[in-house]
């Protein structure tokens, strides 16, 4: 399994992290606040299973193999190594505080590439923290959340002699940037969206400073101030940096880059005006200042600062365009021989395309899906209309805000599917049908230029029949919904679009849920896991297809839900790209349930490998693929 985590850069609120700790002593500290990101340089491993060790190496720079370098999987030997130092160490570290608190066996960790700059704020040793812990997770299931791999890294990392921040971590989010509360013990995160990319460049100064001398020196000034400068120090991580970090992320979710600028030289001004006193040995920053105050630059910015624990160790700054970012790299690396990495943020890919599955035969409607297949069924909905349940659905996909419906069809039903969304009634006909039905009928048609079929030559089970869309989905997330389900919100937003706005919050392949009796479970995918925004979101740990009662008492119990009650699929669906290549293993692996490719599994290894969330529907289904759940839903559709 190949794995990636970025470095971590601190765009606004370099030492709130350790400063709203101090709330813990002294109540009347304010918060600490910081906005990180990841970057997109970072540490790359090839991981596995060992049964009994650590096997460890990596690649210099000019592609040597330091290592294998092999630790037993034992509490006292993976602490010894720990406390050593090290690169090793971290990863030792974090590997002891996960045997203290799991049954796991060992792993084999190949760093193979690092492109990471070590030792410049980028916390280096924070990335290989997250990825040791994120390696554990994925190879023996810890079902842990992104904050779960956090915790499990900074309780690594402080196992070593290094003494790291707690937004250092915040590299496990990847490079969507993230909005860090620090209070006391306690740490809130708060994922942001991104409406238009943004462009960053952070460089390597090149110079001295001390970053043990800079952080004792601003630690005079907790828990309590005892004079100007502390006092200062204080206002500086307390209130200015409040406002600042909170007017920079309304800046950031509206893409606005000049404001985002000026905000960084605010937070350098104020952090040489209260700061510099308190260390000026380290933080009168010549170089930084000369390198921010360059002249060659201003075209091709809207502002820079210092990051990190400042000094004279690296800066960041924006770039008015992504020609502006390589043209500042350019400036950087001949007028000031300096190095520099690119930091692009990018606003999460929109969900643009849907996936329908309407190739099955529906058996247990038999014999009248000899006369037409169930998704052509009709349905009387709530403006009075009769509509093929193909409609509904395509339906509630364009209100949501798709652009392309992908419907999967059987070959020989692929003319009917084609005729009813692109062929107009003939003329007569359309003549005969009152004005609102002409209308209607206008507008089915500019339906039908958003519809494409796929066509799925075997009928292999669910998960096959999904995989024959990975083509037409291509490299982008897709909203799935079954082709025998109708959906009815219970708010003025629809369904798919509850799901739809969950993923852009979150950017996390999401699943629609619904509360069900264990006497129905058998019927439905069932699912477990640990609520993130209680009794609305669940960071899903476990995908179980139609269980047992006796499996779901066991396995599939929910906090918070009622005895004898379980969450089980909506029939809507938010899903990365890589599922099609989990389907894809199970096709050439013959992998099979109950004789056909199913999805579950393959999700599964989605979760598990990338994550996945369940939501709380404000809605209903109604399912169409049996007859008397189809009579339920043509009693019940119409009134909601």
């Amino acid at each position: 399994m190949k794995l990636f985590v970025p470095g971590r850069i601190c765009l606004f609120g370099e030492h709130s992290d350790w400063a709203g700790g101090y709330r813990r002593i002294n109540a009347e500290i304010e918060k600490g606040y910081a906005l990180i990101s990841g970057t997109n340089q970072g540490i790359y491993a090839d991981v596995q299973p060992h049964p009994n060790a650590l096997v460890l190496s990596s690649r210099t720079d000019s592609g040597e193999l330091v290592g294998p370098y092999e630790i037993p999987m034992e509490p006292q030997a993976l602490l010894e190594e720990a406390q050593k130092g090290g690169f090793w160490s971290y990863i030792a570290g974090v590997a002891y505080q996960v045997l203290m608190h799991y049954h796991v066996r060992g792993l084999v960790i190949d760093n193979y590439k690092t492109d990471l700059p070590i030792k410049k704020g980028l916390s280096s040793s924070a990335a290989i923290c997250v990825l040791t812990a994120r390696a554990f997770n994925r190879i023996y299931d810890l079902k842990l959340t992104v904050r779960g791999e956090m915790e499990l890294a900074y309780q690594g990392e402080i196992t070593t002699p290094s003494r790291c921040g707690r937004m250092d971590q915040g590299c496990a989010f990847g490079t969507r940037p993230v909005l860090m509360t620090f209070d006391g013990d306690r740490l809130d995160t708060q994922e942001l969206l991104l409406d238009t990319p943004l462009y960053f460049v952070i460089v390597d100064l090149q110079a001295e400073k001390n970053t043990q001398e800079i952080l004792a020196r601003l630690n005079r000034a907790f828990p309590f101030a005892d004079n100007d400068v502390e006092r200062g120090v204080q206002e500086l991580l307390g209130p200015i940096n409040k406002r600042i970090v909170h007017e920079a992320v309304d800046a950031l979710s509206a893409g606005d880059a000049q404001r985002l600028g000026a905000l960084m030289q605010e937070a350098q001004e104020y952090f040489d005006r209260y700061a510099a006193p308190a260390c000026p040995e380290e933080l009168t920053a010549p170089v930084l200042h000369r390198v921010l105050d360059y002249e060659p630059l201003k075209p091709h910015i809207y502002g820079g600062k210092g990051v990190g624990s400042q000094g004279d160790g690296s800066a960041q700054f924006i770039a008015r365009s992504a020609a502006d970012q390589k043209a500042v790299m350019e400036i950087l690396e001949r007028d000031l021989g300096l190095s520099a990495l690119e930091l692009t943020l990018e606003p999460l890919p929109r969900v643009r395309k849907a996936v329908i599955p309407a190739a099955g035969f529906g058996t247990r409607l038999f014999p009248a899906t000899k006369a037409t297949k169930k998704e052509m069924f009709p349905i009387i909905d709530r403006d009075g209309i009769a509509k093929p349940a193909i409609l509904l659905i395509v339906e509630e996909a364009l209100n949501a805000g798709i652009e392309e419906v992908i419907i999967i069809v059987q070959e020989e039903d692929l003319d009917d599917f084609e005729a009813f969304f692109n062929v107009q009634v003939s003329i007569e006909n359309y003549n005969k049908l009152p004005r609102t039905a002409q209308e209607y009928a206008q507008r089915l048609l500019e339906m039908g230029r958003h519809v494409k079929f796929v066509i799925q030559h075997n009928q292999e089970g669910f998960g096959h029949a999904v995989y024959t869309a990975k083509d037409a989905v291509g490299d982008e997330p897709f909203l799935l919904m079954l082709g025998d389900h109708l959906y009815r919100s219970h708010t003025e937003q629809s369904c798919a679009a509850q799901l739809m706005e969950a993923y852009q919050r979150h950017g996390t392949s999401v699943i629609g849920l619904r509360r069900t009796p264990e006497s129905e479970i058998a019927n439905f995918g069932t699912v477990t896991g640990v609520w993130i925004e209680d009794g609305q979101l669940l960071n899903i740990t476990e995908f179980a297809e139609k269980p047992t009662i006796d499996y779901a008492r066991t396995n599939l119990r929910v906090p918070g839900l009622p005895d004898g009650e379980y969450l089980t699929v909506f029939g809507q669906y938010i899903i990365k790209p890589q599922l099609f290549e989990y389907i894809e293993e199970n096709i050439c692996n013959n992998v099979r349930e109950l004789g056909e490719f199913q999805l579950t599994s393959a999700l599964d290894k989605l979760r598990q490998r990338d994550g996945f969330l369940g939501l709380m529907i404000k809605g209903r289904r109604f399912d169409i693929g049996l007859p008397d759940s189809y009579l339920d839903t043509l009693v019940q559709f119409r009134e909601g």
